[in-house]
């Protein structure tokens, strides 16, 4: 019988603005849903800004992989949804400044829209447990 899925939000994320979960786990494999760059404690975008929003993405990634019994040091690939293609730039000088050293796979598309009225950006990831 296959290994169960189990699925989580972590309490200390943004609130899903759909009916998903923000972690879906099953043995080693993790996959984190698409994540908009807010503040969990207010509601609100980190900021106006692609820098201030991405990082608040990864910062939140960071929050989620540790639930999940992982870290940023074990993301395989990372899905990156732009809404204006002409911010690849700057969201490229926020990720490199979150993610330092670490380079795994990636995707950047930009997309007609996202959930998240004001977002400029979301990302989602898959990743492996740290054991």
């Amino acid at each position: 019988m296959p290994p169960k899925v189990e699925t989580s939000t972590p309490a200390n994320t943004m609130k899903p603005v759909g009916p998903y979960s923000h972690i879906a786990k099953t043995g080693q494999f993790i996959t984190i849903s698409a994540t908009a760059g807010v503040d969990p404690a207010t509601g609100k975008l980190a900021g106006p800004d692609i820098a201030s929003q991405t990082k608040q993405i990864i910062d939140a990634l960071e929050v989620m992989l540790t639930s999940a019994g992982s870290d940023l040091d074990h993301i395989m690939h990372v899905n990156v949804f732009l809404a204006d293609m002409a911010d690849f730039s700057a969201m490229n000088e926020a990720y490199a400044e979150r993610m330092g050293d670490r380079r795994p796979a990636r995707t950047a598309i930009a997309v007609t829209g996202l959930p998240k009225p004001g977002a400029l950006i979301t990302m989602n990831l898959s990743a492996v447990t740290r054991d």
